[in-house]
């Protein structure tokens, strides 16, 4: 049997598929850290994060701390004596907590460092309009996302992808890359290979509401990848007839540059056609303010715009 001893760290949906693959291996996962539980909805009911559940399900300990700098914190984490800790999903470290494990703190990106460094690298390879991203797994240390490689995985971006398809495929390819680098590290045959910064690199920020805002002097091809790359969430958005809808799903419709109408003017023509800087784009799927996600048919059905 294997001589590691694991802590994992990590809070959503995307985080599980890991844990569950090195329990399936019969990894020795002596404890979890996740988030403190929340209240959520409108009963403000209190609702556990995705990897607690799945950790209660398999009896192993959870830890959730609201500071991970707390000394009681740190002695708790100290008397599971683990070699070896990972991360996915999860916030920011200091370095007593990193840098406690034998075997350092490994952690899963959702992109192929160093390109898109930060805390949305699914959402902004889509809307740069990225052919190609993937997972890569990387050793914490004091910079955010600037530690040595391990090992990397590619994923091709299709032009029909949106965040929801692409977070799918990664979440379960970043999962096999976990098992691998801890089989790496657990066999002591790793490779540690610091990133490469000689080529300019794309920084993938947090997501505000502000930066979901749709700019209608773009091309339609740039329209159309920034709706992509925010659907199905946080969603893409603009204001029609004074109101605020979301876009979910649209496509190129005409390309004419020379056109004398202003970007972000719409017709209802045929559907719901709005311009860009060098043509139309078709809305497909939208939420109008006050109503659920529908198709433009569906709404124009029923309603006026």
């Amino acid at each position: 049997m294997n001589n590691l001893r694991i802590i994992f760290m990590g809070t959503p949906e995307f985080a599980v598929p890991g844990l569950e693959i090195l329990v399936e291996n019969k990894f020795n996962i002596v404890a979890v850290i996740t988030a403190p539980d929340k209240p959520q909805g409108r009963g403000q009911k209190i609702t556990y994060s995705p990897v607690k559940e799945y950790a209660l399900k398999h009896n192993i300990p959870v830890l959730q701390p609201v500071n991970l700098k707390a000394p009681e914190f740190i002695e708790e984490l100290k008397s599971y004596n683990a070699n070896l800790q990972i991360v996915v999903a999860f916030r920011m470290l200091p370095e007593v907590v990193w840098a406690m494990p034998e075997y350092g703190t490994f952690n899963l990106h959702a992109s192929l460092l160093p390109q898109y460094r930060g805390a949305a690298p699914i959402n902004w390879a889509i809307i740069n309009g990225e052919k190609e991203t993937g997972v890569t797994t990387f050793f914490l240390k004091h910079e955010i996302d600037t530690g040595s490689i391990i090992f990397q995985e590619k994923e091709t971006i299709n032009e029909t992808d949106n965040v929801g398809t692409l977070y799918e495929r990664l979440m379960h390819k970043g999962a096999q890359l976990v098992l691998k680098t801890v089989k790496a590290i657990e066999a002591g045959n790793y490779p540690s290979v610091p990133q490469d910064v000689s080529a300019e690199i794309k920084h993938a920020p947090k997501i505000f509401k502000e930066t979901c805002k749709i700019n209608w002097n773009q091309s339609s091809k740039q329209v159309i990848d920034f709706v992509r790359g925010l659907s199905p969430y946080p969603g893409a958005w603009t204001v029609l007839n004074g109101k605020t809808c979301k876009i979910f799903k649209c496509e190129q419709s005409i390309v004419d540059s020379t056109e004398s109408i202003a970007t972000g003017q719409w017709d209802i023509d045929n559907g719901l056609k709005i311009r860009t800087a060098d043509g139309w784009i078709n809305i497909l799927e939208f939420q109008p303010e006050g109503k659920k996600r529908m198709s433009v048919e569906e709404f124009l059905r029923g309603n006026k715009i």
